[in-house]
C-alpha cells in the first residue's frame, strides 16, 4: 500500500504564536478592574466606637479616628491636632465635595473629637460621627 502525501507542506520548523494580542487583552482586563474597583478608605487604626440606637449608612471619602489614647489616625497616619488643617486641605483639594465621618473610641476623650468636628466643620465638610448601630 502506498502512502499519500499531503497537499499541505509542513516544515519541521518551530511554530511559534504570537502572544501580542493575549497580552494586550490582559493589559485591557487589568486596567478595567483597577479602574472598576472600589477602595475603601481606612482611618489606619481600630477603634471601640459608642454604641447608639441609630445610624446611617454614609459613604464618607474622609475618615479620622480619634483613639482612646486621644491620638488623631488619617490615611493610616497619626496626626497632632496642629497639624490637621493642612491635612484635610489636601484630601479637600482632591475632592472638593468630601464628606467626613469621624470614629471616635468610647473612651477618647469628648474635647478631641469635638475639635476634630469644628476643624472640618469650619472647613465647610459635612461631618458625621460614627457609632455602633444598637
Amino acid at each position: 500500500m502506498a502512502r499519500r502525501t499531503s497537499r499541505v507542506s509542513t516544515d519541521d520548523s518551530d511554530v511559534e504564536l504570537d502572544m501580542t494580542p493575549m497580552l494586550d487583552v490582559v493589559f485591557i482586563l487589568l486596567i478595567f478592574f483597577i479602574v472598576t474597583s472600589v477602595f475603601i478608605k481606612e482611618p489606619g487604626t481600630d477603634v471601640i466606637r459608642p454604641e447608639a440606637l441609630t445610624q446611617d449608612d454614609l459613604n464618607p471619602s474622609m475618615l479620622v479616628a480619634v483613639t482612646s489614647e486621644s491620638e488623631i489616625w488619617v490615611n493610616r497616619r497619626s496626626y497632632e491636632m496642629a497639624e490637621m488643617r493642612p491635612v484635610i486641605e489636601q484630601l479637600l483639594q482632591e475632592n472638593p465635595r468630601a464628606r467626613a465621618t469621624i470614629q471616635g473610641d468610647e473612651e477618647a476623650e469628648i474635647g478631641v473629637v469635638l475639635d476634630v468636628q469644628e476643624l472640618l466643620l469650619e472647613m465647610g465638610v459635612d461631618v458625621t460621627i460614627s457609632t455602633l448601630q444598637d
